[in-house]
């Protein structure tokens, strides 16, 4: 994609963000470069539950909260002479939080797991069929340089998602795309 540097913005719309919007772009950043990304321009939000909700409910009709949503750019316009615009990923910070304590992972983990999910939703990945599945899990896990949110799911065969991590079994709730 070219020498140009990528674009990262993060958007902060929760009250009690604290660092983790630094956190989100320099993730981000690092992540696009393991993709070996360039000249691309990638928005990152960081909401709460209510907001994540009204979006889902908004753009794909499921009345209810989830972790992480991701809406594609789209094609640019013939001669745009801009970066490649990758889209949009959507973390809810509220279910981050809820989910890395039921799980006993750190916040930062979480935030990590999300944003690297999203931002494969973005470049065209899926998890619908098997195969889709078990691809975007190797990369999620290439990426995170650990298990992602759908090798967690592999096993269940269920948008419910249970892992075990650290001997304990906990309850994920991220609504498959």
């Amino acid at each position: 994609m070219g020498g140009r540097r990528n674009q990262v913005e993060v958007v902060v719309e929760h009250p009690r963000s604290g660092r983790w919007g630094r956190h989100l772009a320099a993730r981000a950043r690092l992540l696009l470069r393991r993709l070996d990304l360039r000249g691309v321009a990638l928005a990152v939000t960081l909401t709460t539950d209510g907001r994540i909700r009204t979006l889902n409910r908004r753009w794909r009709r499921r009345d209810r909260r989830t972790d992480v949503l991701s809406f594609p750019g789209g094609a640019p316009l013939p001669g745009w002479p801009g970066p490649l615009l990758l889209g949009d990923v959507v973390i809810s910070l509220d279910t981050a939080r809820r989910q890395a304590r039921e799980a006993a992972e750190t916040l930062g983990g979480e935030l990590d797991r999300y944003l690297a999910h999203g931002l494969l939703h973005l470049l065209g990945h899926d998890h619908r069929r098997p195969a889709e599945a078990r691809r975007m899990a190797a990369l999620e896990e290439r990426l995170l340089g650990a298990p992602g949110m759908v090798r967690d799911a592999l096993g269940q065969g269920l948008p419910a998602v249970n892992r075990r991590r650290r001997g304990r079994v906990a309850s994920r709730e991220h609504t498959f795309c």
